[in-house]
């Protein structure tokens, strides 16, 4: 997948790597969203892979009522838009009524659609009417033939860029698990690019008695199996302490397993994209493959 073409500026040239989506799972102050910033945008040019800082301006949705929810949304937002502007690079965050979406478009320059509210038609109308790239994230309780018509409701709005993002699906009360199918499978019945959410899908959904736990030390196995399955990107939240971070601590990468994991996620990626030049040169010879015979859809 190229990466080019999603971008309003040039200055985000087209690239054969996969995308990276990264950054604290909120804005918890300026000093950690420009810290983390800085360190992501240095490992991402070294390795040449493209990336898009994500923070959350604001959490609305908490388990507790005393749970960190943010520092105030346009304060949050400000920050975000000065990410932008210090280390050039595009900026994602979410919103979670249609009235927010104005407002964060101001400030960044991908909105999100969070997975709980995938459904939810007049927020997706809001985002796609404000001209932004839309990521939709997967509902945990949905399946990838649903997505397709939460991405039509997007283009009859008049959204251009959208993109999908499986991040899991509830495996009884506590715990997710990821169905790699779902991967191709969206791709198929979309055309958008898909992308692998790599931590929120270790996820344990209110396994801390009043907050969610986690398994980050899946976060990598997810990572390499959706670039198999045929992700175009990798989320990840990631923080420079996350056993102290204010929201999803449990699930978010620590800075220093970044270098040496972002490595080895690019040698995997590489050799994923000479298999399939490969097989695409000898599926010439074959009249060729359609997706519909190597991923077959479960009946409707």
């Amino acid at each position: 997948m190229e990466w080019g073409h999603v971008w309003l500026d040039q200055r985000w040239a087209t690239t054969r790597c996969f995308l990276l989506i990264a950054g604290p799972c909120v804005v918890e102050s300026e000093s950690l969203v420009m810290r983390t910033a800085e360190f992501l945008k240095t490992i991402t040019e070294r390795l040449g892979i493209p990336f898009v800082f994500k923070s959350s301006y604001k959490k609305a949705n908490r388990t507790r009522p005393d749970a960190f929810t943010g520092i105030g949304d346009v304060r949050a937002l400000e920050i975000l838009a000065r990410v932008r502007e210090a280390f050039q690079v595009p900026v994602l965050t979410d919103f979670h009524t249609p009235g927010e979406a104005h407002l964060a478009s101001q400030y960044v320059d991908i909105l999100q659609v969070p997975a709980f509210l995938c459904r939810q038609t007049d927020l997706i109308v809001a985002g796609a009417r404000t001209g932004k790239p839309l990521n939709l994230k997967k509902g945990q309780f949905v399946s990838a033939q649903t997505m397709k018509f939460a991405v039509e409701k997007a283009w009859r709005a008049g959204a251009r860029n959208v993109w999908l993002t499986e991040r899991g699906t509830f495996f009884g009360y506590g715990d997710l698990v990821v169905d790699f199918r779902n991967i191709p499978w969206m791709h198929q019945l979309t055309g958008c690019p898909i992308i692998m959410d790599c931590t929120h899908a270790t996820q344990q959904p209110g396994a801390l008695r009043g907050a969610s736990g986690g398994q980050r030390q899946f976060a990598e196995l997810y990572a390499r199996c959706g670039l198999v399955a045929g992700a175009s990107g990798i989320f990840m939240e990631v923080h420079p302490d996350p056993d102290h971070a204010l929201s999803d601590g449990p699930n978010m990468l620590p800075l220093s397993w970044l270098p040496d994991l972002l490595e080895r996620l690019v040698a995997l990626y590489d050799c994923i994209q000479e298999h399939q030049a490969h097989v695409t040169y000898l599926q010439q010879g074959e009249g060729g493959k359609t997706d519909e015979q190597t991923y077959g859809l479960p009946a409707s």
